[in-house]
């Protein structure tokens, strides 16, 4: 089985709980059930990982050079200020995917801007939580070949 991290940053510990209006009712265990039923017939192994800080991401995403065949990332905030995730982003040589939950570009204009959007192989957003779903698909028919 091949081992695709699933980051997610700042906040997203508080899915379904936090503006379940935007964000929905489900939570972060429910992401990791959904990705991992999908990813087991895909020959693909899950690890979804959670922090509210920035370097801890980073030391993620540089761990997965050495054991993932890719990422999806829902950077939540980092999405519009970390370059330091970019930079670690770019020095991972698979694919890469950026999640979010909500549609961004129905909010607020600062939301618009990504700096994963310049490493990420695809982006997904405004589909809920089935967004990570439909990274993983896409993930799979990528690294099987």
């Amino acid at each position: 089985m091949k081992k695709i991290f699933i980051l997610n940053g700042p906040n997203l510990n508080l899915l379904g709980l936090r503006q379940p209006e935007i964000y929905g009712r489900e939570t972060l265990a429910d992401v990791e059930s959904q990705c991992a039923e999908i990813g087991r017939p895909l020959g693909l192994e899950i690890r979804l990982l959670q922090s509210n800080w920035e370097g801890q991401i980073v030391d993620w995403i540089h761990e997965a050079r050495n054991v993932a065949a890719g990422i999806i990332i829902n950077p939540a905030a980092l999405t519009h200020t970390s370059v330091a995730v970019l930079d670690a982003l770019n020095a991972f040589e698979g694919p890469v995917f950026e999640v979010h939950i909500s549609n961004v570009h129905k909010r607020e204009s600062f939301r618009h801007h990504s700096y994963v959007s310049l490493r990420a192989d695809g982006v997904i957003a405004g589909f809920g939580i089935e967004g990570y779903g439909l990274a993983l698909r896409r993930m799979g028919t990528l690294v099987n070949g």
